[in-house]
């Protein structure tokens, strides 16, 4: 990472998510400032280059540091298929149901929900981004429960729980959401 990096309140999150601000805002302990952006994504499976080439792309179009993320479901299943494309996915003309439906030919419901966050500055290359990755073993719901939360919270169960994070409130799913986890390896990246 390039020297002089502020710490990650004094960046902008780039995200038209605004469940993610919100987030991230909490992690941080301090107001996020958030920027929506229509950046570039590439195709892969590693949720880790797709949030550095995010970073890299919302850097060089914001012009100061910034924090982006990505995230998704690695259903067990399907070989972690759909990873960072899962809001594609469920989003798309499919939905969170035949998303759900999809898995019913399975007896493996098993997935983890994960969050990748990539922090950048101006003049940053590839290896200079820091990323931290959180990680959050689960199941996928038989169908889309809960009115919380935002995309997919609707399907994944945390593990140790029976609800989805859309039937938490925001406090219970941020005690050890993959977001948190994210945030948390982000906060201990940075203290290195």
């Amino acid at each position: 990472m390039s020297t002089g990096m502020p710490d990650p309140p004094g960046i902008a999150f780039v995200t038209s998510n605004p469940g993610k601000a919100r987030e991230a805002s909490h992690f941080l302990g301090r107001p996020v400032h958030a920027i929506a952006l229509d950046l570039p994504e590439i195709q892969s499976l590693d949720f880790a280059e797709v949030a550095r080439a995010k970073a890299l792309a919302a850097v060089a179009a914001v012009g100061g540091p910034v924090l982006v993320e990505d995230s998704g479901l690695e259903v067990a299943a399907w070989g972690g298929f759909p990873g960072p494309m899962t809001k594609w996915i469920t989003q798309g003309p499919l939905g969170e149901e035949g998303f759900a439906r999809m898995l019913d030919a399975f007896s493996d419901r098993r997935a983890a929900a994960v969050s990748a966050l990539a922090l950048a500055s101006p003049g940053d290359r590839a290896e200079n981004v820091l990323v931290a990755v959180g990680r959050r073993d689960g199941t996928i719901a038989k169908e889309p429960r809960g009115h919380r939360g935002f995309g997919w919270d609707v399907l994944f169960v945390p593990e140790g729980s029976t609800r989805t994070y859309a039937e938490m409130t925001s406090e219970e799913k941020n005690l050890d959401s993959h977001r948190a986890r994210a945030f948390g390896a982000l906060r201990e990246a940075l203290r290195r």
